[in-house]
């Protein structure tokens, strides 16, 4: 089974397949995360911590799929609340695991918090 994964950035509109039982996971943020595949898939977005839920460098805004992501833990919540122009769509690549379709936009700007 694979999903559309679409990320909205600066440098325009890309849209990537993720199927859980072939993507190759490369140790950035959790398995399936947001981070690992748009990493995966050269897209560019910044993780300063590597993906550790250290910092909100990866912060993103979904803009639809939010139930196709994993709920937002503990220690996420904890972290965005340093984010940068938080909002309620927002969440860190590297925690949020994805299990359907999503569009996510990159925010121009980020805050190492």
């Amino acid at each position: 089974m694979s999903w559309p994964v679409t990320f909205v950035g600066r440098d325009g509109t890309r849209t990537v397949g993720y199927d859980p039982g072939t993507h190759v996971y490369r140790h950035h943020g959790r398995p399936g995360s947001l981070l690992d595949i748009a990493l995966a898939n050269d897209v560019s977005i910044e993780s300063a911590c590597g993906g550790n839920c250290a910092c909100t460098t990866c912060h993103v805004y979904i803009q639809d799929g939010m139930d196709s992501l994993s709920p937002l833990g503990e220690q996420e919540a904890d972290r965005l609340d340093a984010a940068w122009d938080l909002r309620p769509n927002s969440r860190l690549a590297c925690q949020a695991v994805v299990h359907g379709e999503v569009v996510c936009e990159i925010p121009e700007g980020t805050r190492n918090g």
